[in-house]
């Protein structure tokens, strides 16, 4: 179950509002488990068995790690936590990945069961470790109570696509689930924008790009690369961003306050502004529990450099088990270390923070093929298309047969919503005492909310991107 299915929007998602205001205030955090949990077990009930074992193994390890009374016993509690955690997302993103490359190495042919990923694992079991290594170093108090803790990872809003919330964070909104019409309207808002990004721009933009990464990409000439590159980079941002959204949106209708995890990135002047502004909390969560935890910037200019590598390299697995997305993550990496070598970033007028911003935006496109292709040797083959040092002998289909007035359109309209321009303009309407520009501001979201419940209920497309996350 996605939030832009009609399951969700039309039956999920009402009867879960109304049971929330129907039933006695201390059973609320409850309700919101049970929900969350058959939100979960939707998609694989198999699956939410691993969820609630992962939930069970930080619980008891948290409680057992703070009742310990030697430092040994308290990182043994931690490391058994981690170990666990990460062994149980290995088994079912990696495992074949390694055994591929293994294989390739010494000959043998591995016999492999192919196992359905859990959607989301990679999320909430972040969440879990936080949580526990939180503990450990004395951040956060341990949480006697294992139904807050379930909640706490496995709560639907962000469960299968972020963003990826500390337990601190969350911890007064558990402990004390106040919600005012105010939160309700706010959420209802923001749930409708992430809506409209989703199901108004990235849907649209998404059938281009499978029609363009779909094709044999011997057949993609110039043209035709930059265009799916374009179209992909600009599906991806308004997919995850629109997602976000919704989750921040449906937190905060429940009384949750979920911090943002975008800001307009492709305003970025840089590879490192980008990741400040991109997946936010992903990147948060790899400069606490990974980079400054290896050294970080403490340990000399050499050191620094390996560390950002390394970090990036494991942000790029992250995302999945292919060597396009070591690649994606190296490339990123690569950059970021460029600029602290040579200090990029330099100059204030126009001309020099134009090129910091093309420079940038260049880097991020030629990295999002990339992250798209099936394989290495694709995204290789469509970066030397992108550069013009490749044309196929054969066309089947020119760029008029993607490019219809349509998909311009709605490129025009998704580069100016990459600016801050529309949500400047939207919310000095939201603020303001003019009864007319409130009606503007008001009138909007309507005008999304029914466009974007027209085209679900008109439409069998719907893709989740971040099903293999």
């Amino acid at each position: 179950m996605v939030f832009s299915s009609t399951i969700f929007l039309f039956v999920f998602l009402p009867c879960v509002f109304i049971a929330y205001w129907t039933v006695r205030i201390e059973l609320r955090l409850y309700l919101l488990l049970f929900a969350s949990l058959l939100f979960y077990t939707w998609g694989n009930p198999y699956h939410v068995i691993w969820l609630l074992l992962i939930a069970l193994i930080s619980y008891i390890s948290a409680i057992k790690l703070d009742g310990a009374s030697t430092t040994n016993a308290r990182k043994f509690w931690v490391i058994a936590a981690i170990v666990f955690d990460l062994v149980v997302l290995f088994r079912y993103k990696y495992l074949g990945f390694f055994l591929q490359i293994i294989g390739n190495i010494s000959g043998y042919t591995f016999t492999q069961h192919q196992y359905i990923l859990p959607i989301g694992i990679s999320f909430y079991t972040f969440q879990a470790l936080s949580y526990v290594i939180d503990v450990y170093r004395r951040e956060v108090r341990v949480q006697k109570n294992f139904m807050q803790l379930a909640l706490y990872i496995s709560f639907f809003p962000q469960l299968i696509a972020g963003p990826i919330v500390k337990y601190h964070d969350i911890l007064p909104d558990i402990e004390q689930n106040i919600v005012h019409f105010d939160d309700i309207s706010a959420g209802v808002k923001r749930f409708i924008i992430g809506l409209g990004k989703k199901v108004l721009i990235a849907n649209q933009l998404g059938s281009t790009v499978d029609k363009v990464f779909g094709e044999n990409v011997i057949y993609t000439d110039f043209s035709i690369a930059w265009l799916g590159a374009i179209t992909y980079s600009l599906q991806l941002y308004y997919d995850f961003s629109g997602y976000s959204d919704m989750a921040i949106g449906l937190g905060r209708i429940f009384g949750f306050h979920f911090k943002e995890n975008f800001s307009h990135p492709y305003l970025s002047g840089s590879i490192t502004e980008f990741w400040r502004r991109w997946h936010i909390s992903l990147g948060a969560w790899f400069r606490e529990y990974l980079y400054i935890p290896l050294g970080g910037n403490r340990c000399g200019v050499t050191r620094t450099y390996v560390n950002l590598l390394f970090v990036f390299f494991v942000t790029g697995l992250w995302h999945g088990a292919a060597w396009t997305f070591v690649v994606w993550g190296l490339w990123h990496g690569t950059f970021v270390v460029a600029e602290r070598l040579f200090v990029f970033g330099g100059g204030t007028n126009t001309w020099a923070k134009l090129f910091r911003h093309v420079y940038a935006i260049l880097v991020v496109v030629f990295g999002w093929t990339m992250f798209r292709a099936e394989s290495l040797s694709e995204g290789l083959l469509l970066w030397q298309a992108m550069l013009g040092l490749y044309t196929p002998d054969i066309m089947p289909f020119t760029i008029e047969y993607y490019l219809t007035d349509k998909l311009l359109l709605i490129i025009a309209i998704s580069i100016l919503g990459c600016t801050t321009w529309v949500h400047e303009i939207l919310g000095h309407c939201a603020i303001s005492q003019n009864v007319y520009r409130r009606i503007v501001a008001d009138g909007y979201l309507f005008i999304v909310l029914f466009l974007s419940m027209s085209f679900l209920i008109a439409s069998t497309y719907n893709p989740f991107i971040y099903f293999r996350f």
